[in-house]
């Protein structure tokens, strides 16, 4: 019986190459994967992830461990474009997570279009067998098609290595992968300086012009609260335990937040933080994101982050404001 088993490994026994033949695998180079450029990436994507999904407490740690079942991916696809497909949320086998995979594939790559000619970048295998490049791949394609405003670090680049199975045996070359945009850094930079934040840029200003700005928010701010015999005198402090911010979410965005919701009056820091951070929550619910904003700047009365909040709702619903009060003058 051994000699059998040793006789079916003989040297002799031909390989049958024609069943592996077209074959290509890109494995990505050890020294690119600490490029300190593509290490920022990934960060950027996991970053981008857990904020878009965290209102359904999805969070991801492994970009190549956390993504290959389908399950973040259906949900990033239900909440940038409002897709439900017909799959279970947890798929525990593997014909089951290549079955959701294959519907979750489908409808993205009819929202973001034809993968260009330099050959396809993701498929369900790929994503199944946690390729790490298939799956940044795909993820920058879904920022760009989906949030396009969103800033990923620009001129990301892998090397990695081509491996064929040809008639002729397997053969390998090196080759560079291009990840995201190239752009000149040196007008990037003065670009980002051009787009700085508003209030970033306002807080730059003379005592006065800083004041005056505030005085509009504050009055823009008092007309909405008004309705509901509320007024704010001291933009600084008011906001600081979150209650005055969610009523005033809730009367800009016209929905009603439930009492038992929030704590109506807090009465430690806890209590302000979770406030805040529902707050923060329901503006990236309506699309309003505040970025570089925690919910313990507001809490600890940090003067730039509580006013580019209410910069952000400012921006967005004065001019319906203006609009309503142009309509009912006519």
């Amino acid at each position: 019986m051994e000699a059998a088993v040793f006789d079916y490994h003989k040297e002799d026994d031909p390989v049958d190459f024609e069943a592996f033949q077209g074959d290509k695998q890109k494995l990505i180079q050890p020294t690119s994967l600490k490029d300190p450029k593509f290490e920022k990436l990934k960060e950027a994507l996991v970053y981008w992830i857990n904020s878009t999904l965290k209102i359904e407490h999805i969070v991801v740690q492994s970009l190549e461990e956390d993504l290959y079942d389908g399950l973040v991916l259906h949900h990033l696809l239900s909440r940038l474009a409002g897709i439900h497909l017909p799959v279970e949320d947890i798929a525990l086998t593997s014909t089951a997570q290549i079955r959701k995979l294959g519907m979750i594939l489908e409808e993205l790559d009819r929202r973001l279009g034809p993968q260009d000619s330099s050959g396809i970048k993701w498929n369900v295998k790929l994503i199944h067998n946690k390729d790490l490049l298939a799956t940044i791949h795909l993820l920058v394609a879904m920022v760009r098609s989906f949030q396009p405003e969103l800033e990923l670090p620009p001129n990301v680049t892998v090397e990695v290595i081509v491996v064929e199975v040809t008639r002729s045996g397997i053969k390998s070359n090196v080759q560079t992968e291009v990840l995201t945009e190239e752009r000149d850094t040196d007008s990037d930079s003065l670009r980002n300086t051009e787009r700085e934040d508003p209030i970033e840029q306002l807080l730059k200003l003379e005592a006065h012009k800083v004041n005056t700005v505030k005085k509009a928010i504050l009055h823009f701010v008092n007309q909405n609260m008004s309705t509901m015999g509320l007024q704010v005198a001291d933009m600084d402090k008011q906001f600081a335990d979150g209650v005055i911010l969610l009523l005033l979410i809730g009367q800009l965005e016209g929905f009603f937040i439930p009492l038992y919701d929030f704590n109506l009056t807090p009465v430690n820091h806890s209590e302000m933080i979770q406030n805040v951070t529902l707050a923060l929550d329901l503006l990236n619910d309506t699309g309003l994101q505040v970025p570089s904003v925690d919910p313990q700047d507001i809490v600890s009365q940090d003067v730039t982050a509580t006013l580019k909040v209410l910069y952000a709702l400012f921006k967005k619903h004065k001019g319906k404001k203006m609009q309503q009060e142009e309509e009912l003058s006519n």
